[in-house]
């Protein structure tokens, strides 16, 4: 199994021009893939930003020419309904010559509140989340889709610009339930607390594409580095503080203020 770096370009602590260029920078440095979060607001009112991730996405895929490119994570339920995430996909992949995977997960308050849509317990995020899998799947495979759910509706839908080999999904999971209801429909696994028992019920769910074998484990860590060492601690503490509840904690938490 090999191991990848990748170069997450935080929404939450830049501009959009600013992300574009640490994205030439991240190439350049060698990193071999990119991630980019989708976030409505920050996660703290110190890091002020929050521009839209496509729109980066876009931008940075025309810049680069050989890292891989990856949201991380877009919700498709709420603040976006599937068969426009479904053509976002579709229109990043031709931009980036196949260098681009979907990554999906269930949301944050935080981000999908803000239509006015409430925010569902987490039983219902996942099973919104596997319908709307379902419906991004159809509509990659071609031809016109129509769609009764209990959650979603698609009528006479259609993407006319497809790339030829359709779009990798990746899925972030927390825990065994999470695994145990997306592994069959993703075909990678994502996870912003990387844990060796993760991947392991991965490849033990049967029909799964196994990590290693076809599927990738994409984890994330945070790292705040400096000359100094005090000035590195200085940093974590004020634009990391929000990381160390959790995301049983930070999925629920409603605006930037709950972690000022």
């Amino acid at each position: 199994m090999d191991m990848r770096f990748g170069y997450t370009l935080m929404t939450e602590q830049a501009g959009p021009a600013q992300l574009v260029r640490d994205a030439v920078a991240a190439e350049e440095a060698g990193f071999d893939f990119e991630v980019s979060s989708d976030h409505y607001s920050p996660w703290l009112l110190a890091q002020g930003h929050a521009p839209y991730a496509w729109s980066v996405l876009g931008a940075v895929a025309h810049v680069t020419s050989r890292v891989d490119l990856m949201t991380y994570v877009t919700c498709p339920t709420i603040r976006y309904h599937p068969a426009v995430v479904a053509q976002k996909a579709a229109t990043m992949q031709l931009l980036a010559d196949g260098r681009f995977t979907l990554g999906l997960g269930s949301g944050e308050n935080l981000n999908e509140h803000v239509v006015g849509e409430g925010w569902p317990g987490i039983r219902d995020r996942q099973a919104m989340l596997s319908e709307a899998i379902e419906i991004i799947r159809k509509l990659h495979a071609g031809g016109t889709v129509d769609f009764r759910g209990e959650y979603f509706q698609v009528d006479s839908a259609r993407i006319w610009d497809l790339p030829d080999n359709g779009v990798p999904i990746g899925v972030a999971v927390s825990g065994d339930r999470g695994v145990s209801e997306f592994a069959t429909l993703a075909d990678h696994l994502i996870s912003t607390d990387p844990r060796r028992s993760l991947v392991e019920k991965w490849n033990a769910n049967p029909g799964t594409t196994l990590i290693g074998q076809g599927a990738r484990a994409i984890g994330q860590l945070p790292i705040c580095w400096d000359r100094e060492k005090n000035a590195a601690i200085e940093r974590a503490h004020g634009l990391f503080r929000w990381f160390a509840g959790g995301w049983g904690v930070n999925a629920d938490l409603p605006t930037p203020r709950a972690c000022c």
